[in-house]
């Protein structure tokens, strides 16, 4: 990189910087119409929930009038029901059911979850932590029966709660709800929440619907997740959908996608489907597998109340053919890699983000292993992050050694390099130059890249790692030192204005590890003073620090207070090996292997004798006589 380069990257980022401000105000009128047309929105959302609240409330009138024997409201709602038309009479009530870990609130009025609450966890402000919550889900089986379209998120459901015990002596809670649509039809979904789990089993059980000529029968979800972190950012980044064919690979919509809206049509079986957010999930299991689904989420762009939308229709496994009983689970719970590993070989593992394939292998044979043994015995994640790092750097020792020290050995060429520059400095003659280049690495034995190549093997881990501590569910709210949550920044000053960016606060770990990545570049440099280096690349070396620090100022302090710590072991690193690596020592081994006359290869040697014995005539095959003049 010359000089005219350099030159130009910075008018180049001058030229940014210019057009960030100049175009300011246009964006602020961006902003104020998006706000605009965001208050529009919100209006017609506003709308939306009051027709459908007045909708409830005429279905509620019209229940009303059923109960008090009103025959004209009777035959309304018989004409759209059907037989189905007991459904339309009841109350709405609420009926709990929990364990330690989940307290799961259930609305006789479709019969569903109507809050889903994790008891062990906490938003970012001391809230508690709900999957979904209010009348905006929809949980509900849709079909037609007789031609008539059947919405059981609109019908009433009788509750009966149980506490039994299973085969294996097991402990459970379960939850009926029944909707009896004749004497010899009925809808029921049996909800079974076992002690010490985030598993629910979800049973629906179709009695005599065949009778009705019942039709695609679709099972339909469709709810806001909330937004439950401090740095929505990475809160929106690490939040997307994943579903899983039955027997087959694994799929996800693009967590960094710019789509307002996404959404897929599978005709192909379906295992399962995930409504991941960044620490938190909820997924749909089949017993044995879905037909089909229609899946869909929608991005919300500006910090608020909810993170996505997703919304999904799945084709259910549904016979037609007298009673049936279609078996699924409902996972709702924390990212934990290994607890969902735990539940078998469905792969739900996969909903928390690791990395792809290289990488997701990394975190999950090497990085998290460890990690959790870790925890096993230390509590605090400071130290455990400390202690992992040492681990780490330790089983790269070797590559970290044999990159210093390929650097010591191109050192030590560079006054013979430099000759060779001498012997040629004609830009015609950059071929043997070149090449008289390479002749001396390869009878010293030094390979340029050695240096690089270590170097580049642990890039890797550093990923693995960028892609581990956002989304480590166990450093979520757990502090040390200044930093409050290792799981997002630890802001030591909040700016009253917002840097394009870098944003408004500053991390005191992202400044520690650009700092100490500039000494590392700075020791490097210096290392490597008398080697040859591309023109303006040691100004580079310091333009990456301050790039990086803009890029992480908003991440997890795990990840940066990781980063911090590798360029402290790095740095006492090259201090121990700079101690007992002996620079005239390398030098003189290279000339003495320079020296020595190279060894032939057996080959090389049967090859030259040929060649010797052709040229004296002396046996092989005689050349042939020259033809004669006429």
């Amino acid at each position: 990189m010359d000089k005219n380069t350099i030159i130009g990257l910075a008018m180049i980022g001058l030229i940014l910087v210019g057009y960030s401000i100049f175009t300011k105000p246009a964006r602020e009128a961006q902003m104020e119409e998006r706000q605009r047309l965001d208050s529009l929105a919100r209006v017609e959302q506003i709308r939306a929930m009051e027709t459908s609240r007045q909708q409830s409330e005429e279905q509620a009138l019209q229940t009303d009038r059923l109960v008090k024997g009103d025959s004209a409201s009777l035959e309304q709602l018989s004409d759209e029901l059907g037989d189905f038309v007991a459904g339309a009479i009841g109350e709405k009530e609420m009926v709990v059911l929990e364990n330690e870990q989940l307290k799961l609130t259930f609305s006789t009025l479709g019969g569903r979850p109507y809050t889903v609450q994790l008891k062990d966890y906490q938003t970012y402000d001391s809230l508690p932590v709900y999957l979904f919550n209010g009348d905006s889900t929809i949980f509900a089986l849709q079909f037609f029966a007789e031609n008539r379209a059947i919405n059981t998120g609109d019908l009433y459901f009788t509750p009966k709660f149980q506490s039994l015990t299973n085969e294996e002596g097991r402990s459970f809670k379960q939850l009926t709800m029944k909707m009896a649509i004749s004497e010899s039809a009925s809808i029921s979904y049996i909800y079974k929440l076992y002690e010490g789990d985030y598993l629910v089993d979800f049973d629906m059980q179709l009695k005599g619907l065949d009778q009705y000529k019942t039709d695609r029968m679709e099972f339909k979800l469709d709810f806001y997740a909330p937004s439950q972190e401090k740095g929505y950012q990475n809160e929106a980044m690490y939040t997307t959908l994943f579903y899983k064919y039955h027997g087959g690979d694994l799929e996800s919509f693009k967590s960094r996608s710019k789509k307002e809206i996404e959404e897929a049509t599978e005709t192909t079986r379906i295992k399962w489907i995930g409504f991941s957010h960044q620490f938190f999930s909820t997924i749909i299991i089949a017993d044995e597998y879905f037909d089909g689904a229609y899946i869909m989420q929608q991005r919300f762009t500006d910090p608020g109340k909810y993170v996505r939308r997703y919304s999904t229709a799945i084709d259910m496994p549904f016979d037609r053919t007298g009673d049936q009983n279609i078996g699924m689970q409902l996972y709702f719970g924390p990212n934990d890699f290994m607890a969902l590993k735990g539940y078998g070989d469905m792969g739900l593992e996969n909903v928390v983000t690791t990395g792809g394939s290289m990488i997701r292998w990394i975190n999950a044979f090497v990085v998290i292993p460890i990690f959790n043994w870790l925890n096993k015995s230390f509590t605090n994640y400071g130290i455990i992050i400390l202690l992992l790092t040492l681990i780490i750097k330790t089983a790269l020792f070797p590559l970290t050694y044999k990159s210093y020290k390929s650097q010591a050995v191109m050192r030590v060429l560079k006054p013979q390099v430099d000759e060779i520059g001498e012997r040629y400095p004609k830009k015609e003659d950059a071929m043997k130059k070149q090449q008289a280049t390479m002749d001396l690495y390869k009878k010293a034995g030094a390979n340029p890249m050695g240096g690089c190549l270590p170097m580049l093997l642990q890039f890797p881990i550093l990923y693995a790692m960028f892609r581990f501590f956002p989304t480590s569910i166990e450093l979520r709210q757990q502090g040390f030192l200044w930093a409050h949550d290792l799981s997002t920044y630890d802001s030591i000053l909040d700016l009253p204005f917002t840097i394009p960016m870098y944003g408004d606060h500053v991390s005191l770990f992202t400044l520690l590890m650009t700092v100490t990545t500039m000494l590392s570049m700075k020791w490097n440099n210096q290392a490597s003073a008398g080697t040859s280096q591309m023109p303006g690349m040691k100004t580079m070396m310091y333009i990456m620090p301050v790039m990086f620090m803009f890029i992480l100022n908003n991440f997890s302090a795990g990840l940066t207070y990781y980063y911090f710590l590798a360029n402290v072991i790095t740095l006492g690193q090259n201090l121990i090996f700079k101690s007992f690596i002996d620079e005239e020592k390398i030098l003189k081994k290279i000339n003495s292997k320079k020296n020595k006359p190279k060894k032939k290869s057996g080959f090389a040697q049967r090859l030259e004798a040929l060649q010797k014995q052709q040229q004296q005539g002396g046996g092989g095959r005689k050349p042939l006589p020259k033809p004669k003049k006429k």
